[in-house]
């Protein structure tokens, strides 16, 4: 691995100077306090003043390590020049017109680049909105007017969003859904294949988790009555949860079997971040509609529904859409975030990743009894930590483990139903000697642990 562009001139080390929060941070987050909402929660207490490749800088001047990526955002980095090159060139043209209004080449060009990306050599369109929750939602939009059915089927410990029907699909109560009720009606949910959970182990999980929810849907919502089937091929903030080798395409089978659209949430684990273009790929999985969101813009907010022409079309005029979607400086972002992912082969950037922090990974898994399960792919990968000598979750140790690394210059971000994951999502252009720098520090935190 050789060390990539960062997109700026902001140093790539780790900084530590102040105290975490450092003084002005201290200042800016009592500001916070007062002027913004105590729903908007954060995980670090630091402001930021600078990103890029594979750091973070703060008002302070210390610099982070980021195994975060804005929650895999910022995939190509936090100022990858291709980004600012374009974005920066369509805010001189124009901000905004409305594609509802007078369109724009850049929305056409992002929707034509997706049919390129996406799997499957069938006729592809999409639409474009501002958030994995509204694309989200806007698949289960055109599912349902498509199949003239309205039951949608999701998966324990999946994840969808955080609008009334998005937050119905999500599995974890808090923070997401606690007090916010009532949700949307006719969602189903079903059993995962949760290999380091299942109870009759990881061998049998892919089969019997299938069957237990073929035969719930059969049974409790019937087959002809579901309009779409939705799926993280990674489940994302459930933990990482990738299921077991078999369950996804058994699942999609079915899904063709009943006339069911199969939506396949790439939001968190699409463009490049488990080593390939999308999750779904590595099993051959071509779904109907995919969601995309986070990694598709450098930042900028921005995602899609991409799917088979016939099925994206199969809503009215002006039954898609939204004031602000498709924003033509997004647009413009995305077509730089994918030119910079194909010139520097992101896909292959991220397994490098993943050769250099699973075995890391793995071995301090042999070292530490804290570390119960050790998963994922290419840059996304995670470690479930639980009581030693059980699988009892333990979230304290994950909320003392991930206060640790911030205090020592380590962006980390903890995730899971269970809130026993801590998540890692480095930008696909960090160089290597900061993964290991990361890594040091993960080992030094778990060691005092």
């Amino acid at each position: 691995m050789t060390d990539l562009p960062a997109g700026s001139d902001l140093p790539q080390e780790r900084r530590v100077v102040t105290a975490i929060p450092g003084p002005v941070s201290q200042e800016l987050m009592a500001r916070k306090q007062a002027a913004v909402a105590d729903g908007v929660g954060t995980v670090m207490p630091v402001f930021a003043r600078r990103a890029g490749g594979g750091v973070l800088e703060d008002v302070d001047g210390n610099s982070f390590i980021d195994f975060g990526s804005g929650i895999a955002v910022t995939s190509v980095g936090n100022s990858a020049e291709a980004v600012v090159r374009r974005a920066t060139a369509q805010l001189q043209a124009f901000t905004h017109t409305c594609v509802m209004v007078t369109p724009y080449e850049p929305y056409v060009e992002v929707c034509e680049r997706l049919a390129e990306l996406t799997p499957g050599d069938h006729a592809k369109k999409s639409a474009l909105f501002n958030s994995g929750a509204e694309a989200v939602e806007n698949a289960v939009k055109i599912a349902r007017t498509h199949t003239k059915r309205q039951a949608v089927v999701v998966f324990d410990h999946g994840y969808h969003g955080r609008t009334n029907l998005t937050m119905a699909l999500t599995s974890k109560s808090m923070p997401y859904k606690h007090g916010f009720g009532p949700f949307a009606p006719e969602v189903y949910r079903v059993p995962v294949a949760y290999p380091y959970r299942w109870l009759t182990g990881p061998e049998n999980c892919a089969e019997e988790a299938a069957a237990q929810a073929i035969d719930q849907i059969s049974k409790q919502v019937g087959a002809a009555n579901v309009a779409a089937i939705i799926i993280e091929p990674v489940l994302g903030e459930g933990g990482f949860i990738e299921p077991a080798k078999g369950f996804l395409p058994r699942i999609a089978e079915f899904a063709k079997e009943n006339g069911i659209v199969f939506v396949a949430d790439e939001i968190q684990s699409g463009f490049c971040r488990t080593g390939q273009w999308f999750a779904c790929e590595d099993e051959g999985i071509v779904p109907d509609l995919i969601t995309t969101a986070k990694g598709i813009a450098g930042g900028l907010p921005l995602a899609a529904v991409t799917g088979r022409a016939e099925i994206m079309d199969s809503a009215h005029s002006g039954g898609l859409g939204g004031t602000y979607g498709g924003n033509p400086v997004a647009c413009a972002a995305a077509l730089g975030s994918i030119e910079t992912m194909l010139e520097l082969d992101l896909p292959s950037r991220a397994k490098q990743i993943e050769e250099v922090m699973k075995p890391r990974l793995q071995k301090l898994a042999q070292q530490h009894g804290v570390i119960g399960d050790v998963r994922g792919r290419g840059a996304m990968l995670a470690i479930e930590l639980v009581k030693p000598g059980t699988k009892d979750p333990n979230p304290e140790a994950t909320a003392a483990l991930a206060k640790s690394c911030h205090q020592q210059g380590l962006l980390v971000l903890t995730t899971g139903t269970y809130g026993n994951v801590m998540r890692f999502l480095p930008p696909l252009v960090i160089g290597e000697d900061l993964l290991n720098e990361g890594l040091d520090i993960l080992e030094s935190a778990l060691t005092a642990l």
